[in-house]
């Protein structure tokens, strides 16, 4: 089993995904970043382009422990407008997977319907995206759910995914802390 898949929209927020790649494989996960599309280059909302592990069509069968959504528009969006985005959550979901969204990714989580029930926090301006309101904290995570506020949250929400798959604070991310 992989440990974690990240999913890149076209017009994703790159500070989101940097930040949480870095640091989950400063951690020695093996993160798998996924293309939305058919094109293994993927352009941030800010036009910086990553390219691509693979895409999602070519992992969309395999197991991970987490899968992460970074937000950033219209990369949210098309993640939410993603049939197999939303199929790929519910089943995670289901099999009680970490699933990860920062910022407006929420919106894809909300209409996967893994949202029901569970404290998250997003980005402030989609609430009419959810049933619920969001909470204000910076990072919530709420059973096997785990959500960012933004793109100032990603170092914390990236710190508790790994601490979600069993990483403890270790002396290269204390490095990153300065501490």
């Amino acid at each position: 089993m992989n440990d974690v898949l990240i999913i890149l929209a076209d017009g994703f927020e790159e500070i989101e995904a940097v930040v949480t790649i870095d640091v989950l494989r400063r951690f020695d996960l093996d993160v798998c970043i996924a293309s939305l599309t058919s094109k293994l280059e993927v352009a941030s909302a800010h036009n910086v382009k990553i390219v691509a592990d693979c895409t999602l069509e070519d992992c969309k069968d395999k197991d991970f422990k987490a899968i992460i959504l970074p937000g950033g528009m219209p990369g949210s969006m098309n993640l939410r407008n993603n049939t197999d985005v939303i199929e790929l959550l519910q089943k995670a979901n289901n099999n009680n997977v970490i699933i990860c969204s920062i910022c407006a990714a929420a919106i894809a989580l909300s209409q996967a319907g893994v949202l029901e029930g569970v404290k998250f926090t997003a980005y402030p301006g989609f609430e009419q995206y959810f049933e619920t309101l969001p909470l204000t904290d910076m990072v919530v995570q709420d059973k096997n759910i785990i959500t960012g506020k933004g793109p100032g949250a990603a170092f914390d929400f990236a710190m508790q995914i790994a601490k979600a798959l069993g990483k403890e604070t270790s002396q290269v991310v204390k490095g990153m802390l300065l501490e």
